[in-house]
């Protein structure tokens, strides 16, 4: 099937101007239609994104957001809206963040100035080395205390928590298939959920996650 002119067009609107780019650079021409990441002066152009990754990530960040407003804790920034990293000098662009309250601070106009608290990317076949390679020593480097990385084709899901020394230690999912959250206290999400067809509703799995969260005071 031929392209359209407005596939083009969009095509066009969203190459970067030049291969290498300062990160002065990079922000002033991303903005919110813009889905990349920037690596020490070279730019990444992300793919669009699946019916069902988009399906996930709609129901993570509901379900995040009214557990966290219930609670007052943070809020859920979503793509595309970027990460900057100093330490590993990167800019990402992570499918879902948490950013808690006490580090509201970190946020921008157009970035997160330092690590979320809580980084959730759903695999794709083009972002598998990334999401469990590259990104993951970067968020590890840089202090993401929880890493989630969900892989809808392998129906996977793979919880890390940063220990004391750092480094990232995997966290369990019990005997019920709930994983429950390191540091948001509280929420737990069963991870059959996100492999199901159509996705459960979000009413139903809050009562889920409520049934165990802790009394407000």
């Amino acid at each position: 099937m031929a392209e359209t002119k407005t596939e083009i067009a969009d095509v066009e609107r969203t190459k970067p101007p030049k291969e290498r780019m300062s990160l002065e650079e990079f922000l002033k021409w991303a903005d919110e239609d813009v889905w990349a990441e920037w690596e020490d002066g070279e730019v990444i152009v992300m793919s669009p994104a699946s019916y069902q990754h988009q399906d996930i990530s709609r129901f993570l960040t509901v379900l995040l957001s009214i557990f966290l407003e219930e609670h007052d804790l943070g809020i859920v920034l979503s793509a595309p809206f970027a990460m900057w990293l100093p330490i590993s000098n990167r800019l990402r662009e992570p499918d879902l963040m948490v950013v808690l309250k006490e580090h509201h601070d970190r946020i921008k106009e157009a970035y997160l100035d330092g690590p979320a608290d809580l980084v959730i990317e759903i695999v794709s076949s083009e972002s598998i080395l990334r999401d469990r390679g590259t990104k993951f020593a970067e968020y590890e480097l840089d202090g993401v205390r929880e890493y989630w990385v969900i892989d809808p084709e392998r129906k996977q899901a793979d919880f890390f928590v940063l220990g004391e020394g750092g480094r990232y230690e995997r966290g369990m999912v019990d005997k019920k298939g709930f994983y429950r959250s390191s540091i948001l206290k509280g929420f737990r999400i069963k991870v059959d959920w996100l492999w199901q067809s159509p996705l459960p509703k979000v009413t139903e799995a809050l009562k889920e996650v409520r049934r165990r969260s802790p009394r407000k005071r």
